[in-house]
């Protein structure tokens, strides 16, 4: 994992590619080239993983002196990838995944990007034809940035890394911070919340033409189209797939020269991963132990370490625990808010924060981690009442009542909310939409009913956004809503959180969830291979039989990284998040209505309302401004 810059036409600025420095303290690299239409300057930042000696240094050149790569990822089967260009006369030098990547590209051009596996942004300038390529991996597992004018264009893997270039003057993006006030959603279009600078989204490249009147427009395309197959297989076949696809994954996930280990928070996902690493690692017969990293709290509402501890002693892993603090909130909250670039969504990114700093405490260099699972299985609570829509539609009513009934067991979801809630869904969409921004006026205060919003926010919602944005089907059940969550919305923003949090502490945060054979394989699968009854992700958990311990597999609730901010928001936080609301108010003046928003706060922490995630955007909407000098 590594940090990478590049600029064609502005003048080249070295300290682009210190200021991320903690994404590659294991090597610095830069060079310049000539062009017709000024300086080309390529930078990175290497964290060794594989091949740790100076061979992989960056920016890497071919023999000729043609090509020139900075890359940040990892290739997984570089190894196979290596053994069939061998067999085609290539001769390599170095035993890196990134002189694979390079010799790829130079073999087959774009025609390389469907041959990997793995998690990627690269660069790679022609000195001989002056051209800029660049790509991402499929889903966008690693980030790759970019700022274009008349002048230049350039890339990074971190916005900061392109403010204060000329012609990008911080303003923020209206539309994108109304998207992550209203509905917590980030990263689900090319824009960021930055005006001006873009993103290349997962799944896609561009090639920058250097001529006499600089580079052209940067126009992105599309090299994994955001589609799903359709399969109809038992549920035993499904099973066995399914366990073979992740296994494989696993083991490519393992290829590494320096300690690997795992998050662990005692869900089903990052669960899975640490049995099935111990199994591959011997852990239980002699062979070395997974270290795991947890966060866990006193209060009982949010914490699994008695989940956790099951998995430490069936998979014989050996366990590191953090305990996150209420007092720790806000102290660090200004350097996450840096590292991230954005706003971020609540303090579960404070505890995984806490996670990544204590495996980088412990000496673990790469941690695997569940990331993924859930968008492409449903497994979110929030998917029942897409399925049950589904069941009315198919008039399937006995499974429809069941649904409900082991709702209620497993989750303590009420039978008369679920009728209720349910209704919405089941109207047409002009008339439910009519209904959800009537229900969110009456019972949100009006927060953000401003002239600003009104002229430059979303008109629509996030979430429709960002499945128009990629040429998504409606959703209308489990299939579409997977495709949606996966491509679109949850993953880009989960995964940007992840990448900023594990690389502010210098490790490369693996996520086996999302090699792409096993996504294409569950995207494909047919609803009742997801939720079945009260069950989610059905198919993981016939698969993990015998890997995991029965208490994990058979658990329902779903807590993920999850803290205790309603008790520490009501509690000893309340002083810190009531003055944290005025500073943004103060901050933003008109962007949001301020009245509403204290009344909102007001009923939140008074235990009138729900308190969500809502308070903590609005407070971090300010921390941003102040540490990153964003301006309306």
């Amino acid at each position: 994992m590594c940090g990478l810059f590049a600029s064609v036409g502005f003048e080249p600025d070295r300290s682009r590619i210190d200021i991320v420095a903690h994404r590659g303290p294991d090597g610095r690299g830069w060079q310049t080239y000539v062009s017709q239409a000024g300086p080309v300057a390529l930078g990175h930042r290497r964290l060794a993983i594989i091949d740790v000696s100076d061979a992989g240094l960056q920016p890497m050149p071919d023999a000729s002196g043609r090509y020139h790569l900075v890359f940040n990822g990892e290739i997984y089967n570089y190894l196979e990838l290596r053994e069939e260009m061998r067999a085609r006369g290539e001769i390599f030098v170095s035993d890196s995944d990134s002189e694979v990547l390079l010799r790829a590209y130079m073999l087959w051009g774009e025609e390389a990007l469907p041959r990997l596996r793995g998690m990627f942004a690269f660069l790679i300038w022609d000195d001989r034809d002056k051209t800029l390529f660049a790509a991402r991996d499929r889903y966008g597992i690693k980030p790759l940035y970019l700022f274009s004018t008349p002048r230049g264009v350039a890339f990074a893997s971190e916005i900061k890394q392109l403010l204060g270039l000329p012609g990008l003057n911080g303003r923020m993006n209206i539309a994108r911070v109304h998207d992550f006030l209203s509905s917590g959603i980030a990263d689900h279009t090319a824009e960021t919340m930055y005006d001006g600078v873009m993103q290349l989204r997962g799944g896609e490249c561009a090639r920058i033409e250097v001529g006499n009147a600089g580079p052209v427009p940067v126009k992105t395309r599309r090299w994994y189209p955001a589609t799903a197959g359709e399969l109809s297989i038992s549920e035993g076949e499904a099973a066995e797939r399914f366990r073979e696809a992740l296994a494989e994954s696993v083991r490519l996930h393992l290829r590494s020269d320096v300690p690997v280990g795992s998050c662990l928070s005692g869900g089903l996902d990052s669960s899975a991963i640490v049995c099935l690493m111990s199994q591959m690692m011997g852990s239980g017969t002699g062979g070395a132990q997974v270290n795991t990293v947890s966060a866990c709290y006193a209060e009982k509402s949010v914490d699994e370490k008695p989940f956790m501890d099951m998995v430490v002693a069936h998979a014989h892993t050996q366990p590191h625990f953090v305990f996150p603090k209420a007092d720790d909130v806000f102290q660090r909250a200004s350097d996450i808010t840096w590292h991230q670039d954005e706003p971020f969504g609540s303090t579960s990114i404070f505890a995984q924060w806490c996670v990544f700093e204590e495996a980088r405490r412990v000496g673990v260099k790469v941690m695997l981690d569940g990331q993924g699972a859930d968008e492409q299985l449903a497994g979110y609570h929030g998917s029942f009442p897409y399925y049950m829509a589904d069941l009315t539609r198919r008039r399937q009513f006995g499974q429809l009542l069941r649904t409900m009934v082991e709702r209620n067991r497993y989750h303590g979801t009420s039978i008369y909310e679920q009728f209720r809630n349910h209704l919405v869904p089941l109207l047409p969409r002009s008339l439910a939409g009519v209904l959800r921004r009537q229900h969110r006026a009456l019972t949100q205060h009006n927060w953000l009913g401003t002239d600003i919003l009104r002229e430059k926010g979303n008109p629509g919602t996030a979430f429709q956004l960002a499945s128009d944005e990629l040429g998504l089907p409606p959703v209308t059940d489990l299939r579409t809503l997977c495709m949606t969550l996966t491509y679109g919305s949850n993953l880009s923003m989960l995964l940007h959180w992840e990448d900023r949090n594990s690389m502010a502490h210098s490790i490369e945060a693996r996520v086996p969830f999302l090699d792409h054979p096993l996504v294409e394989f569950n995207l494909a699968l047919g609803n009742d291979h997801k939720i079945v009854g009260g069950d989610t992700k059905r198919v993981l958990r016939r698969a993990m039989k015998d890997v995991l311990p029965e208490g994990v597999r058979e658990r329902r609730d779903k807590l993920g990284f999850a803290t205790p901010e309603e008790i520490w928001f009501r509690g000893p936080l309340r002083g810190l998040v009531e003055d944290g609301i005025e500073k943004t108010l103060s901050l933003y003046p008109g962007l949001m209505n301020a009245d509403g928003v204290r009344a909102l706060a007001k009923e939140a922490l008074n235990g009138e309302r729900p308190l969500d995630f809502t308070l903590w955007r609005i407070v971090n909407l300010g921390m941003w401004g102040e540490r990153m000098g964003a301006t309306l």
